[in-house]
Formats: structure tokens, sequence, C-alpha cells
């Protein structure tokens, strides 16, 4: 009876043992198989995370060089701007000094014409009396 007693209590310890090595066979499975998901979520979670970072690394580099752009365009508009007045100032100064040459041209002009207007006159009026003399 003891025999069989010890017998059973074998059994039902190797049963036990079985039972515990497939219970820790189960639980090694799903612990990997968990293990496994948690890793994979992980890397999809940092895929994203980098794909977000890219992203907003684009995003700012495209603002960046859109304010950049308005930036350089500004100073481009400026730069014409000032162009545009030192032209103008320069034609009106070269408008200014063509206008008083013009001006003394014809001042010579006229005192020429005077001077000429003023002999043929005079031989008019030498010619006049002549032909009064002669008369």
């Amino acid at each position: 009876h003891e025999r069989e007693h010890n017998r059973e209590i074998s059994e039902l310890m190797a049963k036990h043992e079985e039972e515990m090595e497939k219970l820790r066979a189960e639980l090694n499975k799903d612990q990997q198989h968990l293990l496994d998901e948690l890793q994979q979520q992980m890397a999809a979670t940092h895929k994203a995370e980098l794909e977000q970072a890219q992203l907003q690394s684009q995003t700012l580099h495209s603002l960046e060089l859109e304010a950049l752009r308005l930036s350089l365009n500004n100073m481009h508009t400026s730069q014409l701007e000032l162009t545009q007045s030192n032209l103008r100032k320069e034609k009106e100064t070269a408008l200014v000094e063509l206008r008083e040459m013009l001006n003394d041209k014809r001042a010579q002009e006229v005192a020429i014409l005077q001077s000429r207007h003023q002999l043929e006159w005079e031989k008019i009026k030498e010619q006049c009396l002549k032909e009064k003399e002669d008369l």
C-alpha cells in the first residue's frame, strides 16, 4: 500500500513536472510572441517618429528657404528702387546740364545774330546815306 502510494505520488509528481514544463514552454512561447509584437510596435513607432521628424525637418527647411527667397526678393526690390532713384537723379542732372548748355548756346547765337543784324543795319543805313548824297 505504501509502495503504491509512493508510486502514485511519483506519477503525480512526474505528471506535475510534465505539466509545469508544458506551462513553462507555453509561457516562454507567449512571452516570445509578446516580445516580438512589442519589437514590431516599437519598430513601427520608431519609423513613424522618424518619418514625422523628417517631415518636420523638410517643412522647416522649406520655410527657411521661403524666408530666404522672400528676403532676397525684398533686397532685390530695394536695390531696384535705389537704382531707379539714382538713374532718375542722374537723368534730372543731365537734363539740367543740357538745358544750361542749350541756353548758353542760344544766348551765344542770339548775340551773334544781334551783332550781324546791327552790322547789316549799319550797312543799310550807310547805303541809304550814300544814296541820299548821290541824289
